[in-house]
């Protein structure tokens, strides 16, 4: 057996023929496909027939048809099952509810049900604030999605978006200590939306909206903000916002620029780029120019089929650029792009001004080649985790999550983010910054702490906390 170097681990589960299908014949197919065998276990045999998991490493998904094929037409070998290591982690899902007290016996049954649970009902009833301490509405977000925009991959649904939901509330867990359950709802209507999330509300102590399409996800965020009393938050939105602005401003630091004075380009004008474009004008950066399929978005310029690209003109272009991306890129400071793949060749960010910043987040396939863009840019971050600088949601939501939920705030606002983004990019120490490290990892222990701090402190400073950070950690 070859020692497996990188690459992508598969388990085929075999049935195989005694005296007919030998282990030779399965590791000449492996290796004729450029893999490497790492085990052949015994699942279980009789006297005509073994079952067992052959392990392979492979170099690429797209090798695992052929060898499949291959595997299908040696005697005697018969292919139960493929999967993976993904999919094994996801067999049976990725979470499940465990009870915070234990029920031994009757006694215990009168506390946590009845007749003791009246006296907490009618607790609640009298003052619904005791709902923060007597359930688990203090600790619990709702992570709820459509499923118009899962990923990269579109509009897929609800149910194709459970996997990703499940794997956001184990971040949320795992990195926070938040208790996060998916809801993925069948409807695109944004009544719908709005009325269902707002029916669900009283269990959840905030909303992450998660995967929902632009323009549609800025109304049902809107809505929802103004209909309920704990924060709403669109992680697609928000959370790439300020883990950008945190990288920005470090990204600045490094280049000897002001972050005020910066030209940006940003290369998509969906739900992304408009949070983006519009925390950046918070932080005090006044020279944005946005850009989609048709080029520059016009200075005050009228957009009947897009209304929300209309808002975006009235705030960005001071100076009424128009043309193509590589046009509109000539003289700019910084490059954010939130589109997609290849949009750019590297050698046309040479149009850019001195040490020039180029963040390039479409994944897996950024918006100019990461590689290519080193020979011109001073600073690359990407949103892939095979490359320095990684841009991710991750060191965003996990801490401000436990920050609104910490001091109960009623909603997210500006300076609750722009705070988020300051931490987190001081979470780099001056010393540590370069142009490889201007952004933590997201297993940096310190990110989620740091964050959180942030985001109470301003939401105490701007009255929208009901607890004051002296007061966190009692009940």
């Amino acid at each position: 057996m070859g020692v497996p170097t990188s690459g992508i681990q598969f388990v085929f589960r075999l049935s195989l023929q005694r005296d007919v299908a030998g282990f030779g014949q399965l590791l000449r197919a492996v290796e004729a496909h450029g893999g490497d065998v790492v085990a052949l276990d015994l699942v279980r045999s009789d006297e005509h027939s073994t079952v067992r998991d052959l392990t392979v490493v492979l170099p690429a998904m797209e090798v695992l048809g052929p060898l499949s094929a291959g595997l299908k037409a040696l005697p005697g070998v018969h292919i139960d099952n493929v999967s993976d290591r993904t999919f094994l982690m996801h067999l049976g899902g990725k979470i499940e509810i465990q009870p915070r007290v234990q029920v031994k016996n009757r006694e215990d049954l009168s506390h946590v049900y009845t007749p003791g649970v009246a006296r907490v009902v009618q607790a609640i009833a009298d003052d619904p604030q005791k709902a923060f301490q007597l359930t688990l509405k203090r600790n619990t977000v709702a992570i709820v999605t459509d499923g118009t925009a899962i990923l990269g991959l579109g509009n897929l649904g609800p149910l194709a978006a459970l996997p990703v939901m499940e794997g956001k509330a184990v971040l949320f867990k795992s990195l926070a200590g938040v208790d996060a359950f998916p809801i993925c709802l069948d409807t695109q209507d944004v009544d719908e939306l709005v009325d269902t999330i707002t029916r669900l509300a009283p269990s959840f102590g905030g909303i992450n909206l998660e995967d929902i399409a632009a323009p549609r996800c800025f109304e049902v965020e809107a809505r929802l903000s103004e209909r309920l009393d704990i924060p709403v938050f669109h992680d697609d939105q928000h959370g790439t916002a300020v883990v950008i602005l945190a990288a920005l401003m470090n990204a600045a630091r490094v280049v000897g620029k002001e972050l005020a004075q910066l030209r940006v380009v940003v290369a998509g004008v969906g739900a992304a780029g408009t949070a983006t474009t519009e925390l950046l004008l918070a932080a005090g950066i006044r020279d944005i120019v946005g850009v989609d399929r048709d080029g520059a978005i016009r200075r005050n310029q009228v957009y009947p089929e897009r209304p929300s690209w209309t808002r975006y003109a009235q705030m960005t272009n001071p100076e009424d650029r128009h043309g193509s991306l590589v046009d509109v890129l000539a003289g700019a400071d910084a490059f954010v792009g939130v589109s997609s793949g290849n949009l750019l060749e590297p050698a046309e960010l040479q149009v850019m001004a001195k040490d020039p910043i180029v963040f390039a987040m479409a994944n897996p396939t950024p918006e100019v080649d990461p590689d290519g863009a080193l020979q011109y840019a001073a600073v690359v971050a990407t949103g892939r985790s095979d490359y320095p600088n990684q841009v991710n949601n991750v060191l965003c939501f996990p801490g401000l999550f436990r920050g609104v939920l910490d001091c109960r705030a009623r909603l997210v606002n500006a300076e609750m983010k722009l705070a988020a983004a300051r931490a987190l990019a001081a979470v780099v120490a001056p010393e540590e910054l370069a142009r490889d490290y201007i952004i933590p990892s997201v297993f940096n222990r310190r990110v989620v702490d740091a964050v959180a701090e942030a985001v109470v402190h301003a939401a105490d400073a701007t009255g929208v906390a009901r607890r004051t950070p002296a007061n966190i950690g009692s009940h």
